[in-house]
């Protein structure tokens, strides 16, 4: 990428969001078991498996849904606040497994503000017959289309600073020749600060300069 994201950082606006507004609704996932080498902490989630390296601590689930289920947690090394998300069944579906391994690739190779942080995959515990993928990312407290849908009050202020870094996002994307394909309120994340960062590339293609503007993005 081509762009520096440091420049032309827009000022966030005066009014802050509501954080019970923009925080997700807590569901309690209960204690974990420990494997027996205490390497993995297991969780029930929704009555299925949710395994975590032990450093981990899973809070409660944010999301679920087809995509597959995201929890909020802490690494307890650094004390740090993550989001972690399972996708069971990577390999029974060619077109899924490819979208899962298109994110992740585009992931891992861009650093912007503005674009979600992948912070880590768990590395499975057979790496010859695992069919989950366990992807540790930034953690923000919802996506713009709950708040929108909310009674949140959303004031000039507040739309100009998400559109200057949705914006800024696309631009550093672009400069990569990526498009993201599927850009939507859904797939925006903020904060009670008002951050936003742009997510889901399971659509994303990398293309050339010669036909990146004849893309949708």
């Amino acid at each position: 990428p081509q762009v520096n994201p440091k420049n032309h950082a827009p000022d966030p606006p005066s009014e802050a969001m509501s954080a019970s507004t923009s925080s997700r609704s807590k569901k309690d996932v209960g204690q974990p078991t420990l494997s027996e080498d205490g390497k993995l902490k297991c969780y029930q989630v929704h009555g299925r498996k949710f395994e975590v390296d032990a450093h981990y601590d899973v809070t409660k689930v944010v999301g679920y849904g087809a995509y597959g289920t995201v929890c909020a947690g802490v690494d307890t090394r650094t004390k740090v606040k993550v989001a972690i998300k399972k996708m069971a069944g990577v390999f029974d579906d060619l077109i899924d497994g490819k979208r899962i391994l298109r994110e992740i690739k585009v992931l891992t190779s861009v650093c912007h503000p503005n674009i979600l942080k992948l912070r880590t995959a768990l590395e499975p515990q057979d790496p010859a017959a695992f069919t989950d993928i366990y992807l540790v990312t930034t953690l923000l407290d919802a996506d713009l289309n709950s708040i929108i849908r909310s009674k949140q009050r959303l004031i000039d202020d507040h739309v100009k600073y998400f559109m200057a870094q949705l914006l800024r996002a696309i631009k550093y994307i672009h400069s990569a020749n990526i498009v993201h394909r599927d850009i939507k309120p859904s797939n925006l994340l903020v904060n009670a600060n008002c951050d936003l960062v742009l997510c889901d590339f399971g659509l994303a293609r990398t293309v050339d300069n010669n036909s990146l503007t004849g893309y949708v993005v």
